[in-house]
C-alpha cells in the first residue's frame, strides 16, 4: 500500500463529512469501509476524526449542525488566497475566505457559479489523505451540476484541468492521470442540487450497498455497471449524506 506523501495542483487531496451526528457516522463508515477511527480532541472542544486505513489517513468526520450532512471535496492548490480571488473573478461566491488551520495547512470553501460546494487546501503539514484507491478508501470525485459547458469553463480556467467529454460524462484529468469526472444533472434525478460528492472503492458493490441499508442507510441508486468502468451505487448514509460506491475492474 503507498503512501500518499504529495498532491499536485489541481488534484483532489481530501475528504471530510460534516454531519448531524459524528458517532453515527464513526459506527456506519468503519462499518462499511473496513475502516479505523481516530478522534483527535480540537483546541475549540470539539473533536475531529481520521478514518484510516492500515493507520494512514483515509477521510474525516467531523460534527456540525450548521449545514445539512454533507461530503466535502477538497482541491490542492498553491495559494489559497490567490486562488479564492481567481474563483471570485470568474463568478463563484466565496463562502468562506482562506484561514489557517493551526499548522496542517490554509483553507477556503467556494461555491461554484451553479452552487455546488468545494474546498481549496494550501497543505503544510497535512497533505490531505495518505491512502487512496485502495479498497474502503475514496479514488474518486465527481460533479454534478445543472450547466455541464458553464462548470467545464469554469474548472478548467480555475485548476488548469484537462477535460475529456462526452456527451453523457465529462472525465477530469490533471495532466495524464484522471482524477474525476463532471455530469448535467438530469431530468430523472429529481430535482438534485448541484453538488460535489466522493466514490469510495470497495471490493464487492452489491455487497457494500445492501450492508449499508442494514446499517441505516439509504440505497439511491441500486448497483449498476459502467461499460470498462466497473460496478457502482449510490448511497446515502443515515443522517442523510450522499456518497457512491464503486467496484473497479481488475487492474
Amino acid at each position: 500500500m503507498p503512501v500518499v506523501e504529495k498532491y499536485e495542483p489541481g488534484m483532489f487531496c481530501w475528504n471530510e463529512l460534516g454531519t448531524s451526528d459524528a458517532a453515527a457516522a464513526k459506527t456506519f463508515y468503519s462499518s462499511l469501509m473496513g475502516l479505523s477511527v481516530k478522534d483527535n480532541p480540537m483546541p475549540d472542544g470539539s473533536v475531529y476524526t481520521m478514518l484510516q486505513k492500515s493507520g494512514k489517513d483515509a477521510a474525516a468526520i467531523y460534527a456540525n449542525t450548521d449545514a445539512p450532512p454533507n461530503w466535502a471535496t477538497y482541491v490542492n492548490v498553491d495559494d489559497a488566497d490567490a486562488t479564492a480571488k481567481k474563483a471570485t473573478d470568474l463568478g463563484a461566491h466565496v463562502i468562506v475566505p482562506p484561514f489557517d488551520v493551526m499548522d496542517f495547512g490554509r483553507m477556503a470553501v467556494i461555491a461554484d457559479p451553479q452552487g455546488a460546494v468545494f474546498c481549496l487546501w494550501q497543505a503544510k503539514t497535512h497533505v490531505g489523505a495518505t491512502v487512496r484507491d485502495e479498497t474502503g478508501t475514496i479514488c474518486w470525485n465527481e460533479l454534478l451540476t445543472k450547466d455541464i459547458e458553464a462548470a467545464r469553463d469554469f474548472y478548467t480556467k480555475l485548476f488548469g484541468w484537462t477535460l475529456k467529454p462526452s456527451p453523457e460524462y465529462t472525465e477530469i484529468y490533471v495532466g495524464s492521470q484522471p482524477i474525476g469526472g463532471m455530469m448535467q444533472i438530469r431530468p430523472e434525478m429529481g430535482g438534485m442540487p448541484p453538488l460535489w460528492w466522493p466514490y469510495f472503492a470497495v471490493s464487492d458493490c452489491d455487497a457494500s450497498a445492501k450492508k449499508a441499508a442494514t446499517l441505516g442507510g439509504k440505497v439511491y441508486m441500486e448497483p449498476r455497471d459502467i461499460a470498462g468502468a466497473g460496478r457502482f451505487s449510490v448511497l446515502a448514509d443515515p443522517q442523510g449524506a450522499s456518497f457512491n460506491v464503486i467496484q473497479l475492474p481488475p487492474r
